[in-house]
Parts: C-alpha cells; structure tokens; sequence
C-alpha cells in the first residue's frame, strides 16, 4: 500500500512551468528519496505535495484522501509532518517553547521522548532557536514535525550545510523513522547516503521524472548517480 501518490502534477510559478507530469509514491513504511541537480524541482514537488504551492493539474493522494486542492494545514492534519528547506524554528523561542508550537495529534511522540531521541536539544532546552548551531537547529525541526505522531515524515535537504559528523547524526534519525513505522520522503542532496538508508529513489531533471527504481539498483550503477544528479555521490 501507498501512503502517498502523485499522479502527473504541473506546476508553475507565475507562467513559468516547473513540474511537468511528476508522478510518485512513497510506499508504506519505507524510506523514498528525490534526487536532482539545483533547480531540478526537487523542492517544488514537495510543495505541491503540501498545498503550499498546489499544482495547476495532476492528482495527489495521501493516505487514501485525495488532497490535491487542500490546504497545508488539512494535509498536516492528516498526520503528515513536513521539514522544510532551511528549517524555519522560531528563532526568538526556547527549545522547549518551539517544542509546544505543533498541534499534538496523541501518539507515541511527546516532548520527553523527544529529549531521548536528541539528548543534545535537552542540554539546550532554555536556548533559544537562534543561539543552536545547524545540526541542532535542524534536530528541533524533525522534532517538531515528530511531535503531530506523524505517518508520513516529508523532508527537505535536512543535511544541507551540516558538518559530516552531524550530517550521518540526521540519517540516522532517518533511518530510525522507519523502524518506527513512519513512512518517508526524502529529498537530499546527498545522493550516497540517501540511497543508503532509502529503500526507492526517483531523480528529477528539469522538472521531469528521469529515474525510478529501488535505491539499491541505482547505489550500485555510480557513472548514472553522476550523470543524473550530476554530482558525485560523495
């Protein structure tokens, strides 16, 4: 089963045309990464799939509902938590006052096991968003997605302008979100260890679909990772 399918989404800034019939599904309990060069689109599919920026045809389905024309915070509702591209925490709250902002849908995921998960927030928690570094900055954002007891973790470039150390930190938090039963969508950057932890990768390029299989196959094949992301998977 599929907690999420798009189904030939165009969407466009203004008149520009960025997505072009991109279709996708991220399966139940797995981990799903988009690839692509800067500018492939990566980040627009994941706004579409939100609401934030709905696509002007095509059809998205999340969880059974067909959400196309909702609004993000319906979606949101549903049990989907969305981390955004450059993480966007209140910089003038604490730690512990960012963890009180989402909507707690009850679950399994409270503040105090979210303290377990990051030990380093709960040394942090009376900081506020704006003293944290990257690595912690970007914690506090996968927390507060954690907190709605999502089913459907959607993430944009959680790695992106992190240290290496840290960078293998949020994969591993990643990878556990499985273990956890939370199906999710990835898109990175980092194109050899997002298809190390993803079970099915797609590479977008100018908007289209170029490349979708499991993320085993195209770990294995480097001269393709290159020439569709282009850039090394290191």
């Amino acid at each position: 089963m599929n907690t999420l399918e798009s189904e030939g989404l165009h969407t466009y800034y203004g008149k520009s045309h960025i997505l072009h019939s991109v279709s996708l599904a991220v399966e139940e309990g797995k981990i799903t990464t988009i690839l692509g060069r800067n500018g492939a689109g990566k980040t627009t599919t994941l706004r579409s799939l939100m609401g934030l920026t709905p696509p002007r045809s095509g059809k998205v389905t999340i969880l059974g509902q067909q959400t196309t024309h909702w609004p993000p915070f319906r979606i949101a509702g549903l049990g989907v938590g969305y981390v955004p591209e450059g993480r966007k925490i209140f910089p003038n709250l604490t730690v512990d006052e960012n963890l009180l902002v989402p909507v707690s849908r009850g679950g399994p995921w409270t503040p105090a096991r979210i303290y377990e998960l990051f030990p380093r927030l709960l040394e942090r928690k009376q900081n506020l968003g704006r003293q944290l570094s990257g690595g912690e900055q970007e914690m506090l954002s996968i927390s507060r997605a954690l907190l709605i007891n999502p089913r459907l973790l959607i993430l944009d470039e959680p790695s992106q302008g992190l240290a290496p150390l840290i960078v293998r930190e949020v994969f591993r938090i990643v990878a556990r979100m499985r273990e956890e039963g939370i199906s999710v969508l990835l898109v990175e950057q980092n194109a050899r260890m997002s298809l190390e932890i993803s079970d099915n990768a797609y590479v977008l390029d100018d908007g289209k679909v170029v490349y979708s299989g499991a993320a085993e196959e195209l770990r294995r094949d480097q001269d393709l990772v290159d020439r569709l992301t282009g850039a090394h998977a290191e």
